[in-house]
């Protein structure tokens, strides 16, 4: 150890896991934001010099920080100042209307009111909320509440007129208008919000770099260093790339980033981005270009994703597909021929065949074998699929909070079989797809704990096991969430873990994450310090 340069940082006296096959240490230290080394206190206290900053962990457990596989970090922040009506703000239909006419009543007259994270499988009235509901609470403004997944939203009378939509418009490809007796019942899926949503005031540049950093604030307090930006371009387009470079050149870019480009028809950033040679792999440790985005399909609670059989009481309805597969087909072509790793949303099954389709031909006319294309979410999976996915090298990116968030809606809209058999990360790690995992928020809250509670346990909000056969062990579980997050972006020999040479990136828990039991990981677990190379970047300490 004395041939070591004197470490910057040294955290001792903790319970220390570096990683999956690493090993647990009492002490790391740290170098230029690096780890210098992990061992015992005595050896790493060795490394000590007069002007190292040294932290007593106090027994407390310590990993690598977590690395959130799939979010949108611009929209976190952005619906952090929205109308909150996720299942614990708005239990009941009476609240979620209580709470949007509240929010009226602080701002002018005419100001859109937006709100977000209803699901209808878990209001009291069983169901989406009408036009009509929304007109009589906010009688004065445009309002547009989304529901938890994003893909479905519901919109009154005002918005509606704002935006020339009529009871005899039609719904856009790809897209899904609500209506009741021949009249607009407030129900919008998928491309319908489309509608509404371009008539809404975009957020300007300096509001986006705040979501950035607002939004990133709240990942650092749950111990997440990194996380990959969803689909960049998607709130306004080229402009959030201005954003992220700009929130970055001054300081304000809390966590690390892979930027995946929106890439569907009329919204794709991808050609401005390959233009300035912003490809995947462009950047740095802090914020780098990831793979293209395409949306194929929806959400499962919201009865659109794309699935091969119909949904449950409703055998017209088996989703929605949101692009021809020839068109999909010629995108992925495009944009792998130009160097492109894609993470493409395909959930239902429909939806992950015609995705990995496309892969699987891109590949076979340009082969590399290690371009790791990414199948966002794979949620519900028919006979071969995984087999496919594994002789071509494609990845699945799952989000193991939906288990927690959704897993009873799921069985609500489908078969149980069907539904039990979503997201199998257990499978999934037996076949060496690789384990990793992340939030989707705000679809869900990027709290990692009801994440990690549904992996270990594969239960969801009420107690329902989704398939115990799928479970991991909490080792499988922590690695998914930092090893695995890095492996989705190239970047395992980078981040992820707590050895010589990669990034000090660190998170300090109150609990034992590999030992604690798991309602007590879901209930009683909180995040008491987070370090990004090497610095301290939030302390609950007391």
């Amino acid at each position: 150890m004395t041939s070591l340069p004197v470490a910057d940082l040294i955290l001792h006296n903790g319970r220390i896991w570096c990683g999956y096959t690493d090993g647990w240490a009492d002490a790391v230290a740290v170098w230029q934001g690096k780890v210098l080394a992990a061992g015992r206190d005595a050896e790493m206290m060795a490394l000590k010099g007069p002007g190292t900053k040294t932290i007593d962990l106090k027994g407390r457990f310590a990993c690598p920080g977590l690395n959130d596989n799939h979010l949108h970090l611009i929209s976190t922040g952005l619906t952090m100042g929205w109308v909150d009506v996720t299942p614990a703000a708005a239990p009941t239909l009476q609240v979620l209307l209580d709470r949007l006419s509240e929010r009226a009543a602080a701002v002018p007259p005419g100001a859109w009111i937006r709100a977000r994270g209803y699901d209808q499988t878990k209001l009291d009235v069983g169901r989406h909320p009408t036009r009509e509901e929304l007109d009589r609470a906010v009688p004065g403004h445009p309002v547009l509440v989304t529901r938890a997944c994003g893909h479905v939203s519901v919109a009154n009378s005002m918005a509606f007129s704002l935006a020339g939509v009529s009871d005899g418009t039609e719904a856009p490809d790809g897209g899904v208008i609500g209506k009741a007796n021949g009249r607009l019942d407030g129900f919008l899926a998928e491309n319908a919000q489309n509608l509404i949503t371009k008539i809404i005031p975009h957020p300007t540049v300096e509001e986006l770099v705040e979501a950035i950093e607002r939004g990133g604030r709240h990942l650092l307090s749950f111990g997440i260093t990194s996380c990959m930006e969803a689909a960049l371009g998607h709130v306004t387009g080229f402009d959030e790339m201005k954003a992220y470079q700009l929130a970055k050149l001054a300081g304000r870019l809390p966590v690390r980033v892979w930027l995946t480009l929106m890439g569907d028809p009329g919204v794709s950033i991808v050609e401005d981005c390959w233009r300035a040679g912003l490809v995947t792999g462009t950047g740095d440790d802090m914020m780098r270009i990831g793979g293209v985005k395409l949306f194929l399909d929806g959400s499962a609670g919201g009865r659109t994703a794309w699935m091969s059989r119909p949904y449950k009481d409703e055998p017209d309805n088996i989703g929605v597909q949101m692009l021809p597969t020839q068109e999909v087909g010629r995108l992925v072509m495009q944009w792998h021929r130009c160097g492109y790793s894609l993470a493409c949303h395909a959930i239902g099954d429909a939806a992950i065949d015609q995705l990995v389709t496309a892969y699987e031909k891109a590949l076979a006319q340009m082969p590399d074998p290690d371009r790791r294309h990414r199948v966002e979410h794979c949620g519900f999976l028919a006979d071969g699929l995984n087999e496919r996915m594994k002789a071509a090298g494609i990845y699945p990116a799952p989000q193991l909070a939906f288990v927690h968030d959704f897993g009873d809606s799921y069985i609500s809209v489908m078969d149980e079989e069907r539904a039990r058999s979503c997201y199998p990360s257990a499978t999934w790690k037996r076949m060496g797809l690789g384990a990793s995992t992340g939030s989707d928020s705000p679809v869900c809250s990027p709290n990692p704990f009801p994440n990690i509670h549904a992996m270990i346990t594969r239960q969801t909000w009420k107690g329902t096991v989704m398939d115990e056969a799928e479970r991991l062990a909490p080792d499988e579980v922590l690695q998914a969430y930092t090893e695995g997050g890095a492996f989705m972006e190239k970047a395992e020999h980078v981040k992820g873990r707590l050895v010589p040479g990669q990034l000090a990136d660190i998170a300090v828990f109150n609990q034992n994450l590999l030992e604690a039991a798991p309602h007590t990981i879901l209930n009683d677990t909180h995040c008491v310090l987070t370090i990004l190379g090497g610095k301290v970047v939030f302390d609950s300490r007391s």
